[in-house]
C-alpha cells in the first residue's frame, strides 16, 4: 500500500528504527514510546487490522507472537515482564491501519487486564 508509512517505512522509503526482520516480519521502535521499551511487530505483508485476519494468517499471526517473545527477550525484558497488545480499528486505538503488536515493558505497566 503507497499510503501505509508501516508499507513505507518496511520498503526502506522513510527510516525506522529496525531492531529484527526476517522473510515476513520486522521490529522497529515506536516513535512516540509509551514505556522505556516500546516495540512494533508487524508483518512485511500489508493487513490492515486485525479484523483482517483468518485462519489463512494463522501461521502469520503465531510467528508475530513468536518474534515479539524472542526480541522482548533480546531487549532483556523476558526477567521482569512485559505486555504485547494489539489494537484493532478506530475505537480500539489503532492509529495506523496496518496490523502491528505493542510489546512495551522496561516499567511497571499500570492498567491490568487480568
Amino acid at each position: 500500500m503507497a499510503d501505509c508509512i508501516f508499507c513505507r517505512i518496511i520498503a526502506g522509503k522513510i527510516p525506522g528504527d529496525f531492531v529484527y526482520q526476517d522473510d515476513r516480519a520486522v521490529v522497529i521502535r515506536d516513535i512516540n514510546p509509551q514505556a522505556p521499551k516500546h516495540l512494533l511487530v508487524m508483518p512485511k505483508e500489508h493487513i490492515a487490522s486485525l479484523v483482517q485476519t483468518g485462519s489463512g494468517q494463522r501461521d502469520l499471526l503465531g510467528h508475530l507472537i513468536h518474534v515479539a517473545n524472542e526480541v522482548a527477550r533480546s531487549e532483556g525484558l523476558s526477567e521482569r515482564g512485559y505486555r504485547v497488545a494489539v489494537n484493532c480499528g478506530r475505537e480500539g486505538g489503532q492509529l495506523v491501519p496496518h496490523i502491528h503488536f505493542h510489546v512495551l515493558g522496561g516499567r511497571q505497566l499500570s492498567g491490568s487486564l487480568g
